[in-house]
This record gives C-alpha cells, sequence and structure tokens, in this order.
C-alpha cells in the first residue's frame, strides 16, 4: 500500500514526509482493517515532525481523524462487518486496567497510545485498530466531513467540557485561535449554550471574519479587549503569546490550553504575565490531556443529533506536504482533510 511516513524529526521541509510503499497490516483476533478514505490533517502532525511530540517509532504513518470502510476483520471481531463505515481518533489504546482507565480516564493512562505517534495512522491506504477504539460513523454526514470531527471536533469538545460552563446567561468564552478545532467549538456553544457571548482571537482578518459568519459576538486581534470579562477561554494556538490573554478572565475564570505542546520560538512572552493582573483571584490555567472513548462517542452523538458539519478543505492524497506547510503558514479556515480515496468518485 502506499503510505506517507516520518522517518525522521526536525525542521519542516519538503522531504518532511516520505511516499513508501508498506505492506497492508494483517489484523489480529480482536481487529478491524480499514480501507482508508479521508484522513483529517493537524497540527500534531507538525509537533511530531518538529520534535516537540516524538513519535514512539520511526518510521511511522502520521494522521489520527481516520475515516474509511471496513474490509477485514479479525475472528473475534463482533462490534463491526465488512462493509461498515467506521473512524478512528488520537486514542489507539490504551492498558484498561490502571486507575485512570477504570475511571475512565484512559486519556491519562501511563500506556495510552497515539494513532499517528506510537502506532501507524491514517496517512495511508489502509489502516488497523482493535475494534473497541473504532467508532461508527454517525448519520447524515459524509465521510469527508466526518473526519475532522474525530480529533478536531472531539478534542474541542473534551476541552469545551474542562470549562464548566453551564450555559448560563451571563457566561462567555473566549477562543484563541480559530482553525480546525475551535470553529467546531463555535459551532457547539452556539447548538448547546445559546446564551453563552463567545469572543474569538484570531491574528488573521480572514480567520475573524470567518468566526463572525458562525456567529461569534465578537472577532479581535490578539491585542484587542473583549467588550467584557470571560468565564473562560480555550486555546488552541501552538504559541505562547496567547496566555497574555489571561488579562481577560474573570476571577475564577479557566483557561483551557487545547494543544499537544507549545512551540518555543516565543516563549519569552510568559515573561510579561502579571501574577496580580493575570493569575491571581483564583484564576485557572488547565491542559488538555489526550482524548477519552466515552468524549469520542458523546461527541459523535452530538454531532449527529444537532446536524453539526465542520468546514472543510481537501487535499489530494499527494498534497499531504503542501497541506502541512499552509498549516505551518497559518493559512487555515476551518479543517484540512487529506484524500486518500474518495469513495463517491470510485
Amino acid at each position: 500500500m502506499k503510505a506517507w511516513v516520518i522517518d525522521k524529526v526536525g525542521p519542516l521541509s519538503p522531504d518532511s514526509l516520505k511516499l513508501v510503499e508498506l505492506p497492508v497490516p494483517e489484523v489480529k483476533e480482536d481487529e478491524i482493517l480499514v480501507k482508508v478514505y479521508f484522513c483529517g490533517i493537524c497540527h500534531t502532525e507538525l509537533d511530531e515532525i518538529e520534535g516537540r511530540v516524538t513519535p514512539d517509532i520511526l518510521p511511522v504513518v502520521p494522521g489520527h481523524q481516520i475515516v474509511g470502510e471496513v474490509v477485514e476483520v479479525g475472528p473475534k471481531v463482533k462490534k463491526f462487518k465488512i462493509g461498515d463505515k467506521v473512524g478512528a481518533g488520537w486514542i489507539y489504546s490504551s492498558c484498561q486496567r490502571c486507575e485512570y482507565c477504570q475511571r475512565g480516564l484512559e486519556n491519562l493512562c501511563q500506556e495510552f497510545k497515539a494513532t499517528g505517534k506510537d502506532a501507524n495512522g491514517g496517512y495511508a491506504e489502509y489502516f488497523k485498530i482493535k475494534e473497541t477504539f473504532a467508532f461508527a460513523i454517525p448519520e447524515g454526514l459524509t465521510l469527508m466531513e466526518a473526519a475532522p470531527l474525530f480529533c478536531a471536533g472531539a478534542i474541542g469538545y473534551r476541552a469545551l467540557k474542562l470549562t464548566q460552563l453551564k450555559g448560563e446567561e451571563g457566561e462567555t468564552l473566549g477562543l484563541s485561535g480559530f482553525g480546525a478545532s475551535n470553529h467546531l467549538v463555535l459551532k457547539l456553544v452556539k447548538a448547546l449554550f445559546p446564551k453563552v457571548k463567545t469572543y474569538v482571537f484570531a491574528r488573521n482578518p480572514k480567520q475573524r471574519e470567518h468566526a463572525l459568519s458562525l456567529g461569534a459576538d465578537w472577532a479581535g486581534d490578539f491585542e484587542e479587549t473583549p467588550p467584557e470579562g470571560l468565564k473562560a477561554i480555550i486555546d488552541t494556538t501552538p504559541v505562547w503569546r496567547p496566555l497574555l490573554l489571561l488579562k481577560n478572565l474573570k476571577p475564577n475564570g479557566r483557561f483551557i490550553i487545547n494543544a499537544v505542546r507549545k512551540e518555543e520560538q516565543d516563549k519569552e512572552k510568559l515573561l510579561f504575565l502579571d501574577y496580580g493582573r493575570d493569575l491571581w483571584l483564583e484564576k485557572e490555567i488547565k491542559s488538555v490531556a489526550n482524548i477519552t472513548r466515552q468524549d469520542l462517542e458523546e461527541f459523535l452523538s452530538l454531532a449527529k443529533r444537532l446536524k453539526l458539519k465542520p468546514e472543510v478543505i481537501g487535499y489530494h492524497f499527494y498534497e499531504a506536504p503542501k497541506a502541512l506547510l499552509e498549516l505551518k503558514e497559518g493559512r487555515i479556515k476551518g479543517a484540512k482533510v487529506l484524500v486518500i480515496e474518495d469513495p463517491v468518485v470510485i
């Protein structure tokens, strides 16, 4: 099968991804083989390439927002059959035995394995995974629209839960960065919490326009001040500067960092934090770490009920390096999706 692989860590370059031929994965007793149709493109792929998140195996096939069709099942598989349309996200497996797994916090498991990092992912024609870590595609979505739900959407949903917003009158939410994840968070908030006002911070004027077109109550650059204080902020950017938005957080507010890692390029911005202004009065900073199966199940159910559809931009399978370069340069509107094979035109 054809697959893109990361075989070394270093600055993003035209040869950061290599197109290779690999054997089609062989399924074990409880695994399914998926013919990949679409795979969402995530900033985490850049983190892996550039060494902020080092893959456990090299070379590795990246990609963790995978949608396709079951073409083979192991002898003990009961959940899926050949022909089913399925998807998989960042959680590839966890131990299922530790205290965190027993409490439903699989994302904190010491043996957590990430799709496209610790196991081969979806930048390939085929992909295999245990049936218990794969999910049926919600009705009402095209397969291409479903792909970003498996990370951008589901991890955004987890971040929204961590804000502890209740949807009450007077609650306010800030969204720092407006790419694949936060544009879905905005849609989710508008549907679930119509009383919550949403304020978007983005450096790109087109992203700000996009946010306003989707119903944001305000959009501005990071240096601008929103019309009122914020109960919570969800930051999806790869840089440190947005932590200065803490000054806009109300007392007892929560700042949620929804990023696997931050880049080093502007870390000096942290020197501008002022304890009294930015952190005092029981303000809280909380990170989003990985994702659980429950997050995926709940979010996919919500996406179906709310008819939640991401804005998607497709890239042909052979354009994977181009898509990552555009992501690195901040050319983002909605979610980028790699089209491995479109079943509509087969």
